[in-house]
């Protein structure tokens, strides 16, 4: 593909504590600058921001741009995947993980933009989750279950205080909550494990949460996910765990079992699953590889 000619540009203005609108009018300015025909649009809520990019889709554009984060990359690419049109991502979140595992430019806009209008495509893999309703769903980045979703639970439930530090004091409830989690995990190869787990993390690719390692060998577009399973252990050793995330060193820890598979159905009582850093379904849940499901646009 040459560069982009017209590209959507789609915004939500909640994403990133407000980043996302000051962030928008800048790439928007480049792109324009560039030559490009822009489409902009805010979407009003999630559901909205999904409309607008089906619709861009539709109307044939050459890319479809998100200015935000995880969440809002999420919501395009549930428009974008089986598609021909590229995502293009300018970064405004809070995580970053996707504009991370691909390298694209955070804090310019207007560099992300340039990545955009020079067209540049890699197609990658999806993970395409099915929940007890039998909806699907696909994701970017990495499926969380077990404390990471309970935290993600808990953060959105509390009220106070606002923006990082709710997380964090959500990490201090559930921390003091920890227990056992009894999983089941069936794999592809008709493999089940069965045991007391923290949690349970599936990667297509190898960071969530502003850059923990989670799944440090994933790959996108290798047709499997890197499955990253912590063994139930006491607190004061999950309090030393947490920090080798960051390095993905975790993974030559004795409580740490990484296995590579195309499909996987998860089993937990009471737990949820959260995938780029949104809320998916309760479990049970099958999770699938939707091999080269999705152009993105890189530098």
């Amino acid at each position: 593909m040459g560069g982009v000619r017209r590209v959507a540009v789609l915004t939500n203005p909640a994403a990133g504590a407000g980043h996302s609108g000051p962030a928008a009018e800048r790439a928007v300015a480049r792109l324009r600058a560039l030559g490009v025909q822009v489409d902009a649009h805010a979407g009003r809520s999630a559901e909205d921001a999904g409309r607008l990019a089906r619709e861009a889709v539709a109307d044939g554009v050459d890319a479809v741009a998100v200015v935000g984060g995880d969440g809002m990359i999420n919501l395009a690419v549930q428009a974008l995947a089986g598609t021909a049109v590229p995502l293009g991502v300018i970064p405004a979140g809070t995580g970053n993980d996707h504009a991370r595992e691909y390298g694209l430019p955070l804090g310019s806009p207007e560099a992300a933009a340039e990545v955009i209008a020079a067209g540049r495509t890699r197609t990658v893999d999806l993970g395409r989750i099915t929940g007890p309703d039998g909806a699907a769903r696909y994701f970017g980045s990495v499926l969380a279950t077990g404390f990471d979703s309970l935290v993600s639970d808990r953060t959105n439930r509390l009220r106070w205080p606002r923006g990082r530090m709710r997380y964090n004091l959500a990490i201090l409830i559930e921390f003091a909550n920890l227990r056992p989690l009894p999983f089941r995990l069936t794999l592809a190869d008709g493999t089940v494990l069965e045991r007391d787990l923290t949690l349970a993390a599936v990667g297509n690719t190898r960071s969530y949460g502003g850059g923990m390692l989670m799944c440090p060998g994933a790959l996108p577009d290798d047709g499997l996910f890197d499955v990253t399973l912590v063994d139930a252990m006491p607190r004061l050793r999950v309090a030393r765990f947490f920090p080798t995330l960051f390095k993905g060193t975790h993974v030559r820890r004795a409580e740490v079992t990484t296995l590579r598979t195309d499909a996987l159905r998860i089993e937990c009582p009471g737990i949820t699953a959260y995938a780029d850093g949104e809320f998916i379904a309760a479990l049970p849940v099958e999770v699938k590889i939707e091999r080269g499901a999705l152009r993105i646009l890189v530098p």
